[in-house]
């Protein structure tokens, strides 16, 4: 059965993915939450907004805690494809990574702790960009008491392991276990039963680096028995530039999205700037991100893509495909 989501609700939804802090998002949960159908068929929908509200509640407290204390916070708004954020030990590749794939310049240096707070790059893929976000090391001992909640709010992760060190593997173990202390899992893919939805499920991608020193093989070894198959793996050795063209491609493509591309009537396709949705989108959903008003005016559409003949008509619930063209009348 279909949750029939109104339009209110979707721009309820679209008002909340552009929110920028915790006070304003919790906002739009709140207003979704009123707009839902409650009946059977949303009941996976109601629990997974009930977890939002409970988590960014916590995250509004933890934010006014951190202003009275005077610490750091730091939210970064979504741009581009998705929001990828990178995580790992001390050393572990994550800053020389974002100065391979974008034209970002974090500071990179052969010693920890030389990222002290997130910097943001956007990398090419395409005619798309995506968000990779560096973020300060993680230990044992040591986490930045703001990163559960940035990991949360990304769209992937990048799980970064040091292959060029013996530590390297039981790093990347323990930057799980400080995430899974405050509730946020990374996973290769997120389980379709839900069983404690106090729990935020992060898809992550396993990266390791550094496969050109000595010793990587062995250690690639360790990785694969603590790891096993509980993430897809690329590996790279960045200074070389070996596996960087296949990551990227396989960052994108991790993010599960199709792009979309419109036209006016009588003009030809914009061609260089596609909009990205989820794959199994509808047309309403996709004209949302058009404008926000699409979701009430919208009257017709036509499309030129996969499954259809050019410029055919097509309701508001069609589904699309990467690569369509559609021409929005509202």
């Amino acid at each position: 059965m279909a949750a029939n989501l109104t339009p209110q609700y979707l721009e309820a939804e679209a008002e909340y993915k552009k929110a920028q802090n915790p006070e304003d998002r919790l906002a739009c949960l709140k207003k979704m939450w009123s707009l839902l159908p409650k009946h059977k068929a949303s009941e996976k929908l109601q629990a997974e907004l009930k977890k939002k509200m409970r988590d960014v509640r916590e995250e509004v407290e933890e934010h006014h805690q951190r202003g009275r204390k005077g610490g750091p916070s730091y939210r970064v708004p979504k741009q581009g494809a998705g929001q990828v954020i990178l995580v790992g030990g001390p050393n572990a590749g994550k800053s020389r990574l974002i100065t391979r794939l974008t034209r970002a310049t974090p500071e990179v240096a052969p010693y920890p702790f030389t990222t002290r707070e997130p910097a943001v790059g956007m990398m090419d893929w395409e005619d798309v960009k995506v968000q990779l976000i560096d973020t300060p090391p993680i230990t044992a001992d040591v986490m930045e008491s703001y990163l559960s909640s940035m990991v949360r709010n990304a769209d992937a992760a990048l799980l970064m392991v040091d292959l060029g060190d013996d530590d390297g593997p039981f790093a990347a173990d323990a930057v799980l276990q400080q995430l899974a202390q405050r509730k946020t899992v990374l996973v290769g893919q997120v389980p379709e039963t839900i069983e404690d939805f106090s729990l935020e499920y992060v898809r992550t991608l396993l990266v390791g680096t550094k496969t050109d020193l000595p010793g990587a093989q062995d250690r690639l070894e360790i990785v694969r028995e603590m790891f096993g198959t509980r993430f897809p793996m690329h590996l790279i050795a960045a200074e070389h530039g070996t596996g960087l063209e296949e990551l990227r491609t396989a960052i994108y493509r991790f993010l599960n999205v199709i792009r979309v591309y419109t036209k006016k009537p009588g003009k030809p396709a914009d061609m260089t700037s596609p909009f990205t949705c989820p794959i199994g989108s509808t047309l309403l959903e996709m004209a949302t991100l058009v404008h926000r008003d699409f979701a009430d005016q919208l009257k017709s559409a036509r499309i030129w893509g996969t499954g259809v003949f050019d410029g055919q008509s097509v309701t508001r619930d069609h589904v699309l495909h990467d690569r369509d063209v559609v021409e929005l009348h509202a």
